[in-house]
């Protein structure tokens, strides 16, 4: 069965509204004049009106029929499996034709959207599927790819330059913990990634399988973050913003409103909250920092490898060296930053590689910088036995220290080790820097939980809690509305996806008092 706008096997209600009142008008008479009341019953409320509350019959049944079949018309067919009711595992299909169709995303599902939906093996029919269009390479868009592969997908990979140079180190990581550890099999997997992928730069239109045209805009998300504008065969367009960031990361360009939509797909994943302005959140990360030197003890920030890693070492970096100059003294004598995760270490290398790509801010401190990423006092971890020493030496001679470690939501990874060994501890401060998923490790530490479970053994909480919501790759509730604002042409219509209900709810809100019509 095809789905309209739905996760689940719910017709999407508006679409479907429409489609019985047309039919039951078109039964009424054999002219086709006039929409019975009966055909909205339990559809679009007790009856279907006219925007001035009267049912459409009578002399009004031709025009308003007719209304209602160019409605129907333009109605995008778009299939959601995943991120429609919850905020991981982004994955739509927008239908061309009846027989052709575009997937935008292959993610996969984490915290308690993955309990809803374990088996994150492919369930829908890859038949039609022109072509693949990827936002980025976080894994909650782009961690489904190796199954999506495996169910005979064998069709372009639309993406960004950074994102078709990134993609291939997401997926190898993605295959060593979810598929195999054997070389073989990973490099013939990568291979067949890299076969696929068709890089494509920005601001340009761009023919694209199925007989539809794609244009890519930066999103602000992450390296690679991209918009993807599409414009059907017959001139109307759909526009998925992705991840959408809050034009705020120094090492990214900041996101790029569309010129129009008929449909508009869009992230909402803080729809409901307002971020603090930059020059607080490097305050505050600042002061965690002095705090560390002040009790001697270890701050543990749990940091997607990509991105947020790559932002707090530019951040930090400007710290140790703004202190320097206006104080006159150093930090970076005082206190180790270790970097440990072989993956962000070498997402960081290539971060380094595409410096065209950065953002404005960190364009002009290259000129004085060509280092931005690295400093004196930083230390990476690489061995899994050098993991081991650097947890045991922390631990050992209660040195001052911030750790920045994957995962990002405490769900596994190294992170895991330094919150066993230090959590307990009053001098720990833990920084929480990203969304934290609700049901994951670090969803429950950054909601203050007295204690939290970890590889399946409690562990009591005494360590101070930080969450710098500044750093959060995600633009909040203005942010949002500023990219639909900044749009030449008003969306026709809007949907929200990527978000939990509070979050779509209040975002919902504030787009319909600015007269956005939302699905």
């Amino acid at each position: 069965m095809v789905e309209w706008g739905r996760e689940a096997a719910t017709p999407n209600t508006s679409d479907w509204c429409v489609t019985r009142l047309v039919i039951a008008g078109l039964a009424r008479s054999p002219f086709g004049w006039g929409v019975g009341v009966s055909a909205g019953r339990n559809c679009c409320g007790p009856s279907a009106r006219s925007p001035r509350g009267k049912v459409l019959r009578g002399r009004d049944g031709p025009l308003s029929l007719f209304l209602l079949v160019l409605l129907l018309m333009s109605l995008m067919k778009l299939v959601h499996h995943g991120a429609r009711e919850g905020v991981t595992g982004s994955c739509h299909q927008l239908w061309i034709d009846d027989s052709k169709s575009l997937l935008v995303d292959c993610g996969t599902f984490q915290g308690e959207d993955a309990r809803k939906k374990p088996n994150p093996e492919i369930e829908f029919s890859l038949r039609g599927i022109q072509a693949l269009l990827l936002t980025h390479v976080h894994i909650d868009h782009a961690g489904r790819i190796p199954y999506l592969l495996a169910a005979g997908f064998d069709h372009p990979i639309l993406c960004s330059a950074p994102t078709a140079k990134l993609l291939p180190l997401v997926m190898e990581d993605a295959l060593k913990i979810g598929f195999t550890r054997s070389k073989r099999l990973i490099k013939q997997f990568l291979g067949q990634i890299r076969k696929l992928l068709v890089p494509l730069p920005y601001h340009r239109w761009h023919d694209c399988p199925g007989g539809v045209k794609v244009r890519l805009l930066p999103a602000g998300h992450v390296l690679g973050s991209t918009m993807f504008e599409i414009e059907l065969p017959d001139g109307r367009r759909a526009v998925f913003s992705g991840d959408v960031g809050a034009g705020t990361n120094p090492l990214l360009n900041p996101p790029v409103s569309p010129e129009r939509a008929d449909l508009l797909v869009l992230e909402s994943t803080y729809g409901d909250r307002l971020h603090p302005p930059k020059a607080d959140r490097q305050a505050e990360l600042e002061a965690v920092v002095r705090r560390t030197l002040d009790d001697s003890g270890v701050t543990i920030v749990p940091a997607f490898s990509l991105g947020r890693t790559q932002a707090l070492l530019y951040e930090l970096n400007a710290i140790f060296e703004r202190i320097q100059e206006t104080e006159h003294r150093t930090l970076m004598k005082r206190v180790d930053v270790i970097v440990d995760s072989p993956l962000a270490s070498r997402f960081t290398a290539l971060y380094k590689e595409m410096k065209s790509h950065w953002g404005e801010e960190a364009q002009v401190t290259l000129e004085t910088d060509d280092q931005p990423l690295v400093f004196e006092n930083l230390t990476t971890v690489g061995s899994h036995s050098e993991h081991k020493e650097t947890v045991r030496y922390l631990s050992q001679h209660k040195l001052p220290a911030v750790v920045i470690a994957g995962s990002g939501m405490c769900t596994g990874g190294r992170v895991v080790n330094y919150l066993k060994e230090f959590i307990g501890q009053e001098e720990t401060d833990i920084v929480f820097a990203g969304y934290q998923a609700g049901g994951t490790p670090g969803n429950y530490i950054s909601r203050g939980s007295d204690w939290v479970r970890l590889d399946g053994r409690r562990y009591d909480v005494r360590a101070k809690t930080h969450q710098l919501t500044g750093y959060s790759a995600h633009g909040d509730q203005e942010d949002l509305i500023a990219l639909v604002d900044g749009m030449a042409d008003a969306p026709k219509e809007i949907r929200l996806v990527h978000g939990d209900y509070a979050a779509k709810r209040a975002l919902t809100q504030k787009l319909t008092e600015k007269g956005y019509h939302l699905i």
